[in-house]
């Protein structure tokens, strides 16, 4: 019998919801926190990542508002998943870590919350220098939040994550 790959599998479902899946698969095999947000991509290119996570039972504190670690896991999200479609799109094997991270929160995040970056090209340019030199890369990049259905466009929490990249050395695998 066939081996079946989770990718062969994932190209059954609708365009639209392969990119969550994928996400979803990933946060459950190697990072269940991630997993347990239930995040949803909304949008996933080579310029821009909206990702959304659901305000619910799991996500909210005790204020009925997003708690602030899954606001971290929203920015994560955003940030990582462009740079992960990137690096793919490369075909080399390109580790992806964060190395810092900033956040700024303005208000409450009352819904739904949007997360959203359009560094991609500049994360583009990135994963090309790190597969070329083959040394370290670190790239600062900006994900926005936002809760459209309560203010719109208006973030809510801005933040600035290091995004670090290196092609990784074939011998040790």
């Amino acid at each position: 019998m066939a081996k079946l790959d989770p990718r062969t599998l994932l190209k059954l479902l609708p365009k639209d919801l392969q990119e969550t899946a994928l996400l979803r698969l990933f946060g459950f095999v190697k990072i269940p926190m991630l997993f347990l947000a239930s995040p949803k991509v909304l949008e996933l290119s080579n310029e821009r990542a909206e990702v959304m996570i659901p305000l619910n039972r799991m996500t909210r504190n005790h204020l009925r508002s997003m708690y602030f670690g899954v606001l971290a896991i929203g920015a994560d999200c955003a940030g990582g998943v462009i740079a992960m479609k990137l690096i793919e799109g490369s075909g080399e094997d390109v580790s992806l870590i964060f190395g810092e991270f900033h956040a700024k929160f303005l208000k409450r995040a009352e819904g739904d919350v949007h997360f959203s970056c359009d560094e991609g090209k500049a994360v583009q340019e990135l994963v090309k220098k790190a597969i070329e030199t083959g040394v370290r890369q670190s790239l600062p990049v900006k994900v926005v939040a936002t809760v459209p259905s309560k203010s719109g466009n208006e973030p809510v929490a801005e933040f600035t994550l290091l995004l670090s990249l290196k092609k990784r050395d074939k011998k040790r695998h």
